[in-house]
Formats: structure tokens, C-alpha cells, sequence
């Protein structure tokens, strides 16, 4: 569906459009036959473009601050905003072309013949502003980003031209001002560029650059080579911490509420593992990882594009839908978790050093939380150890234990990275960049505190939640017991304490992160008060950490 804008908003833009265009003309009039009068209406007419933008701006404010505009609507709206700004830019750029030109002896020094096609390029971006804006037309818009380069061209002839004719040493002055005015109209080019990916972020519902349009385009254009891809849509899914933004592609012909795949753009490093994990994935434990359609580098980022699964993640099951449909996932969860720990079980023994990983994530929790931090005291003639200190000492304890064999675990096992398909009753594990051969205690322990950590505060909807953690550990528990697996509690315990630590990083609430902080203490402090020919009778007081 076209979103339409605004009247006051179409009307100032098309205005715009006109005096800008209005301005280069003159500006092209001046260059063949200069003179004073036409420098001067060119100078005088500044305020009228200003106007415009800052009418565009405002009518734009207006509209976002008195409607409930959707994400599209609003992100046109900006698109529009960026546009003007750009626009009067062009205007700017071009007043300032006057201006140094005041300064030449001669307009010889100039190559005036060379900045007529050049003109002429910006002219023809401008005219296709509006109808591009106007029409969701990213073909138009992409129309006017290659303008951008054909200027860098004739800039770049005009520059070793001038660069050679300083050399000369004579009309200095005049020879730098037209090195001004060709980067004036080179500049010209990058403004066209903005509104381009201003213009395609607006119609695509997300902020894209170029390369980044041309790379989605490519990626999709391979999934579907018979097909040509105009009404592609792009919805924003999240934004991870890594920097990493995760997107849904669709068009006129996926459902209404569906994509055709997702496109993921970040950094090159943790994109390349994902797609290695996948391609593990794949090899290890065919059927639970999505397919990779296509992987792109493009200097320290890389675009990855992935299948689109279908189905609902874990997260959206446990506060979204149906005890029944809870406990049928949770079902399929548990029998997809023992196949891949049976399938990829090797008996190299494996430590995850929790306390290791812990100790690397403490000084990002003590900048969101530095009350946490604090060294040895004294309550009541009674030592209160300091965080640090007990970590450094169940560091030591860890180093003792290991986990008497090695599986493939996923990772990153949080609540919104497994999906599962209800109609196939199929589980599919996404987000995959962490994938390998480890204790399935880690897996075990972040499943966890993900649940926990949930900011969910209403008490049935929080007692489900514990519940399920509940149900995950009796399960993991079970089958360590009959893997022969003596030291799980332990180990569990200093994963929880691992968890339930590092997440409050990303916990602004303080009541929330005080009990996960105190909670992964109290672990800690269980397990360095054991004995260690207890180890096996060791357990977690499961029901008094995960209940509210």
C-alpha cells in the first residue's frame, strides 16, 4: 500500500523541488554570461529555500507528534525531512559557487564548458525527487544515487586538471577558488546521494544505505532468480547488542503476516560465524539450523541472508499462547535437546569455566550497576567477602571440575533464539554464531536465566515462567543422572551463577538486577562452602532461587 503524505508536506516539497532546480538554472545561466544580476538573485533567494525546509520540518513534527503514525508512516515522514535538507543543501552549495567565483580574475581558470553537464545532472536528480518520494519508487531513487557517482567522475577530470595548474605558481588565488566551486558542485552529488537512500529507507520501512539496498537486492534476487523483486519490504525484527541489526524481507506475494527471509547486516567477524555455525549445524545435526541463502562482505561488515522459518520463538509461546501449546513446545524442546546431546556426544572430557566468562563481563555490569562492586567488609565482627573475591576463589574451585563428556550446544540458548512450528511440531534453533563443542550445562544454564530475566511482572504470567525453568532443570538433571554425569549440580550451579551475574548488564531495572546479583552470591557461596568428597550429593535449591 502507497503511504501518502501530507498536503502541507507535499506541497512544500514540490515547491522546494522547483526553487532549488530554479536556482541551479540560474546558476548555469551565470557560468555561460556572468553577471551581477544574475549572482545577485541567486544570493537574494537564500531565505526562500530555508523557508521551505523549515516548513517541511515542522509540518513533518506536527504530523509525528499529533497522530498515531505507523513505523512506515513516521519513517517517511523522516525521509522526508532528510530530503529537504539535502535539497536546500544543493541550494546552499550553489550560492557558494558564487561567492568564490567573485574572487576569480577570470573565468578561464574555470573550465566553465565542463560544469554545464554537470549541472545538468543535479538538475535532472532534483526533478526526480518528488515523483520518486511521491510514488515509493526506488528505481527513481536509485536513479538519483547514480548521479552521484557520474558527478564524482567529472570532479575527480576537473581536479587533476586544477592540481596540475597550480603547479604553475602564477594566479594562485584564482587557481584555489575554482577548486572550491568544483567541490561546491561535487557536493552537489553526495546531497543527491542522501536523498537516494533517504528515499529507499522511506519506501523499504528501514534505513539503508546503497550498498546495502544493492546487496539485499542481489541476495534476493538469488532466492528468487525468475523473479524480479519491486515491492520488497523491509521490517526492522531487532536490533542486537553487537551492533548487528536483524531485518524481515517480504513482498505482495508472502503472507500477510510472513517474510520470505531475513536479512542480517553487522559485523564480519560474528556474521561469518553464524553462517559457519549454521553450516555445522548442518553437517552435525541436519534439520534444526535455517538455510543460508546468501553471506556478502563489504570491508568489516557483511550482509547475511537467511531463510525465514515459520513458527513462533519460545519466548512468544511462554507469554503469548496456551498452557497446552506451552507444554507441547516444551515437549518437542526436551526430545530435540536429548537427540542432539545423544547424536553429538563425544567422551572428551570439557570445561566451560563459567567463572572465566563471568570474570570477562564483570566490569560491564559494574558500569550499569557500580553498587555491586565493593571490596572486603566487616558486618557485626562477621567478613562479608567482596563480589571479586568470591568469584577468584570458585574461579580456583572450578578449575577442578569438567563435565565428564562433550556436546554440540547451540551457545546462545535464550527464549527468543529456538522457534517452534506447531502445525509440524518441529523445533528450529536460530542465531547460531556461538555453536560449538561444549558442556551442555552452558546451554542448560543460560535456557535458564533467560526465563528469570524476563521483565514480565504480572504474577501468573511470572509463576509460568518460573515453572518452565523449573521443568528445564528437572529434565537436564535427569539426563545428566543417567549419563552418569556426578558433578551437573555443581557445574550448573556456577552457570547460573555465570548467567545470572552477567545479565544484569543489560538490567536497568534495580530491583531485578539486585535479586539475579544476589542470587548468582548465593550460588557461589553454596558451592565453595562444599566439601569436596560431597560433589555428587551435591543440589540446587532450585525452587527457592527460581521463585518470586
Amino acid at each position: 500500500m502507497t503511504l501518502r503524505l501530507p498536503d502541507s508536506v507535499c506541497n512544500n516539497l514540490r515547491f522546494l523541488s522547483v526553487e532549488v532546480d530554479s536556482q541551479i538554472a540560474s546558476l548555469q545561466r551565470y557560468l555561460l554570461l556572468p553577471s551581477v544580476t544574475i549572482a545577485r538573485h541567486i544570493l537574494d533567494r537564500s531565505g526562500y529555500a530555508y523557508n521551505l525546509k523549515t516548513r517541511i520540518h515542522d509540518s513533518c513534527l506536527k504530523h509525528l507528534a499529533n497522530s498515531k503514525e505507523s513505523d512506515a508512516e513516521a519513517l517517511k515522514l523522516r525521509g522526508v525531512e532528510f530530503i529537504a535538507t539535502a535539497l536546500e543543501r544543493i541550494a546552499g552549495l550553489g550560492r557558494d559557487c558564487i561567492v568564490q567565483m567573485d574572487d576569480l580574475a577570470d573565468l578561464k581558470y574555470l573550465q566553465v564548458e565542463a560544469y554545464g553537464p554537470m549541472l545538468e545532472r543535479v538538475r535532472r536528480g532534483i526533478e526526480l525527487v518528488e515523483p520518486a518520494m511521491q510514488g515509493n519508487d526506488t528505481r527513481l531513487a536509485l536513479k538519483i544515487g547514480q548521479l552521484e557517482a557520474k558527478l564524482q567522475r567529472d570532479y575527480n577530470k576537473l581536479l587533476k586538471h586544477y592540481i596540475k595548474s597550480l603547479k604553475k605558481k602564477k594566479h594562485t588565488k584564482s587557481r584555489t577558488s575554482v577548486l572550491f566551486v568544483a567541490h561546491n558542485v561535487e557536493q552537489m552529488g553526495a546531497a543527491l546521494l542522501d536523498i537516494s537512500e533517504s528515499i529507499i529507507s522511506a519506501t523499504l520501512g528501514q534505513s539503508l544505505n546503497l550498498e546495502r539496498y544493492h546487496s539485499l537486492q542481489a541476495s534476493v534476487q538469488k532466492m528468487h532468480p525468475d523473479e524480479i523483486q519491486p515491492d520488497m519490504q523491509i521490517e526492522t525484527i531487532a536490533e542486537t547488542r553487537s551492533g548487528s541489526s536483524i531485518s524481515g524481507i517480504s513482498n505482495n506475494n508472502a503472507k500477510q503476516d510472513g517474510y520470505i527471509a531475513i536479512f542480517k547486516e553487522g559485523k564480519k567477524r560474528k556474521l561469518n560465524e553464524e553462517r559457519q555455525g549454521v553450516k555445522n549445524w548442518h553437517q552435525i545435526y541436519p534439520g534444526l539450523a535455517p538455510k543460508i541463502i546468501s553471506y556478502k562482505k563489504h570491508g568489516p561488515s557483511a550482509t547475511l541472508l537467511i531463510e525465514h522459518l515459520s513458527g513462533l520463538t519460545f519466548e512468544q509461546i511462554l507469554l503469548n499462547e496456551s498452557q497446552k501449546r506451552l507444554q507441547q513446545a516444551f515437549k518437542h524442546l526436551s526430545r530435540t535437546l536429548q537427540s542432539v546431546w545423544n547424536e553429538t556426544r563425544t567422551e572428551k572430557p570439557v570445561s566451560a569455566r563459567f567463572m572465566s566468562q563471568l570474570q570477562k563481563r564483570l566490569p560491564d555490569v559494574y558500569k550499569i550497576h557500580p553498587e555491586f562492586h565493593h571490596s572486603d567488609s566487616h558486618v557485626c565482627g562477621k567478613k562479608i567477602l567482596a563480589f571479586d573475591t568470591l568469584l577468584a576463589r570458585a574461579r580456583d574451585f572450578e578449575s577442578r571440575l569438567s563435565s565428564p563428556f562433550s556436546v554440540y550446544i547451540h551457545g546462545d540458548f535464550n527464549v527468543d533464539n529456538i522457534i517452534y512450528e506447531p502445525n509440524k511440531k518441529h523445533i528450529n534453533f536460530i542465531d547460531l554464531h556461538r555453536s560449538c563443542y561444549m558442556d551442555y550445562v552452558q546451554d542448560v544454564s543460560v535456557f535458564m536465566v533467560s526465563n528469570y530475566r524476563l521483565q514480565i511482572l504480572d504474577k501468573p504470567s511470572r509463576q509460568r515462567i518460573m515453572r518452565l525453568a523449573q521443568d528445564f532443570y528437572a529434565m537436564s538433571s535427569r539426563y545428566a543422572r543417567q549419563s552418569g554425569d556426578d558433578s551437573f549440580e555443581l557445574r550448573l550451579a556456577l552457570g547460573l551463577a555465570r548467567s545470572f551475574a552477567s545479565s544484569t548488564r543489560f538490567i536497568l531495572d534495580k530491583t531485578l538486577a539486585r535479586r539475579m546479583f544476589l542470587r548468582a552470591r548465593y550460588l557461589i557461596e553454596r558451592v565453595l562452602a562444599l566439601k569436596v568428597q560431597n560433589t555428587a550429593a551435591f543440589r540446587i535449591p532450585i525452587k527457592e532461587i527460581f521463585i518470586e
